[in-house]
């Protein structure tokens, strides 16, 4: 009697009761409804019903036209090739880690390369993902001129594609409404010139990503569209295009240089294409002595601008959150979807959130 309390111990009852119904499928040999399963297996029509629908999503079990359910033969495990952006950007760093998690727990295979924000790098690693046999690929680099050649190399291989943020020809699109964002954050600023500066703005700079092409270029679009709405006394010569390429470092250099020709207490609204970009702005207008001057909204709501804000003495006001987390799960169904033959939209995009300082006190 203990030694039978002891193996029940170890036993998953739901887990038991999947196979018992792959069992009964196998045995019966034909199609079966969720009405015969269930009569059959004496297991709850709900837990029938997850069970099944489980076995169809990975693949053990199709649901055919007449609504029935039958065991298929099992396929071979699904490997998707994911491409970061760079591992050294955060935000490339916290999409890498959602796709992963998803990839795990949907069963699927993933083999990781980093691009290194490089074009050749982006090109081999097309080409190791045609060699390794992957059965779709994940693309996150954001050099607009290169897309054309790493599509080529998988559409050439039958290799579907799904391209993150940046699109790439023949390719699924994921991510954000550029515009869209773009639009939010000169909203933030706009909103803030009113408060603070009396609906006063000297100049409007838009860091923006030249070689991530006029897609992601649009974030900055949509910004200066929502400013000139909002703040129609700003002349078009203030609003002025500098490339940070997305990155800290250059986007601090180029703004450092631009206030090198600028007089304290000019007021300057910043839309940055992302938000390493806004940290480099911050930088920049920091080591001049400038901050008072400033107001920066960022894209993607990565931790370390979220510390700035919080501190609530920042020159960043804002950020527009792209979800991340949200990436993975969503990237991972759609791949599975493409993969087995099904359509999908052509482009997919992601929900966003407008985060402000204030925003982040009301969460607390």
């Amino acid at each position: 009697m203990a030694n039978s309390k002891i193996k029940r111990l170890y036993l998953i009852p739901i887990l038991s009761k999947a196979l018992d119904v792959l069992e009964m499928l196998e045995e019966q040999n034909a199609p079966m409804t969720l009405e015969d399963v269930f009569q059959r297996s004496h297991i709850s029509k709900t837990s029938v019903y997850r069970i099944l629908k489980t076995l169809v999503h990975r693949g053990y079990v199709a649901h055919t036209e007449a609504g029935e359910y039958r065991l298929v033969s099992r396929p071979k495990r699904l490997r998707f090739g994911l491409a970061v952006q760079s591992a050294d950007l955060p935000f490339s760093q916290q999409v890498a880690n959602s796709v992963t998690a998803a990839a795990a727990s949907s069963g699927v295979e993933l083999i990781i390369l980093d691009n290194h924000f490089d074009a050749e790098t982006a090109i081999r690693n097309a080409e190791q993902f045609v060699a390794e046999r992957v059965d779709l690929v994940l693309e996150f680099q954001a050099e607009e001129h290169v897309a054309p050649h790493v599509a080529y190399i998988l559409k050439n291989a039958g290799i579907p594609l799904l391209a993150i943020d940046v699109p790439h020809p023949n390719a699924t699109y994921f991510g954000v409404d550029n515009f869209e964002v773009g639009y939010e954050a000169g909203v933030l600023l706009a909103q803030y010139a009113q408060r603070k500066w009396k609906s006063r703005a000297d100049w409007v700079l838009g860091v923006g990503f030249a070689e991530a092409g006029s897609f992601v270029q649009s974030r900055i679009a949509g910004a200066f569209e929502a400013i000139r709405s909002l703040l129609d006394q700003i002349p078009a010569d203030r609003f002025l295009r500098l490339d940070g390429r997305g990155m800290r470092r250059p986007s601090q250099i180029a703004v450092a240089d631009f206030l090198a020709s600028r007089q304290k207490g000019e007021r300057v609204l910043v839309a940055a294409a992302t938000d390493s970009s806004a940290l480099g702005v911050l930088d920049a207008v920091r080591a001049a002595g400038r901050e008072n001057d400033f107001a920066i909204v960022g894209q993607d709501c990565i931790p370390e601008l979220v510390e700035e804000m919080k501190a609530g003495k920042s020159a960043i006001v804002g950020s527009i959150s792209h979800e991340a987390h949200t990436y993975g799960p969503r990237l991972i169904q759609l791949g599975i979807t493409l993969v087995r033959g099904n359509a999908v939209p052509p482009y997919n995009y992601v929900r966003h959130r407008v985060v402000t300082p204030e925003t982040l006190k009301e969460e607390a």
